[in-house]
């Protein structure tokens, strides 16, 4: 094979389709192309490049070219017996031979650039490809790493609360439109401070255009304790303070909270037991 490859290689071929070898050289080339297959169609290659070479760069006579020619026969003016000069003379020739053997190779180097460059250019979309897997499969095991270490945070601070007399655990759950929701409001009874947990809450969801808000029932009044998304980047959410309460309830309101509790919009309530 590295012969064949070899002789492929010698730019015999071109000059074989030039027709500028020796009769016992034509019959070596037809000999090798009979005996193997890559010979045969390297030729073929190279006979159709030329072809699309010379159509490529073709020049189309004029339309007046065909009228002179025929007024200078009727004009007696063409000489029926043309002398038969060479076309090749001397160093002319080898000139001649020169510059087709190097049309050949610019042909051959053009088709060999082309084909590396499909190749490159196919090599790169299956390496932007397997980029973009990547990427996607990053970004997916980002979003697990977070949502373990979201809910990390959300059961240790579950488990804190019940090691502790200084909170007090108020479970909240779902009224008759919302059966299934749950959440827990943690009220701390030294500093009255308010905090909830998002890895322990399970609401109805919200478009874009609502929250939830939290309220307090104060001597049989609604307080506004904050509002809070669906989406939260941490598992454990400060509210807004409260010195006394006897019961927390979440309603969905407008982005930004009401002023009074829309209460068909109620999710979830419960009562405060100290």
């Amino acid at each position: 094979m590295e012969e064949v490859k070899a002789y492929i290689e010698s730019g015999i071929l071109e000059l074989y389709v030039l027709g500028q070898l020796t009769a016992q050289e034509n019959k070596e080339v037809e000999a090798m192309a009979a005996k193997h297959p890559e010979v045969k169609a390297e030729i073929t290659a190279i006979e159709l490049a030329m072809e699309a070479y010379a159509l490529d760069n073709a020049i189309e006579p004029s339309s007046s070219l065909g009228d002179k020619i025929f007024a200078e026969i009727n004009n007696g003016n063409v000489v029926l017996d043309p002398k038969i000069v060479p076309l090749y003379k001397d160093a002319n020739e080898s000139k001649v031979k020169a510059l087709r053997f190097a049309l050949v190779a610019c042909i051959a180097l053009l088709v060999i650039s082309s084909a590396t460059l499909f190749s490159v250019y196919n090599q790169l979309n299956t390496a932007q490809d397997q980029i973009a897997v990547l990427s996607t499969r990053n970004n997916e095991f980002a979003r697990t790493v977070n949502k373990l270490e979201f809910d990390k945070t959300g059961m240790q601070n579950r488990i804190d609360m019940t090691e502790t007399t200084e909170w007090t655990t108020v479970k909240l759950a779902g009224v008759a439109a919302s059966p299934k929701a749950k959440m827990l409001v943690y009220w701390n009874k030294n500093n009255k401070n308010i905090l909830i947990n998002h890895s322990a809450m399970e609401l109805p969801k919200t478009d874009k255009t609502h929250e939830y808000q939290l309220w307090a029932l104060v001597d049989g009044k609604p307080v506004s304790l904050g509002v809070f998304g669906e989406n939260a980047k941490d598992a454990v959410q400060q509210m807004e303070t409260i010195e006394k309460a006897q019961a927390f309830a979440v309603t969905i309101e407008p982005i930004g909270g009401s002023v009074n509790p829309t209460m068909e919009k109620m999710v979830v309530m419960g009562g405060v037991t100290i």
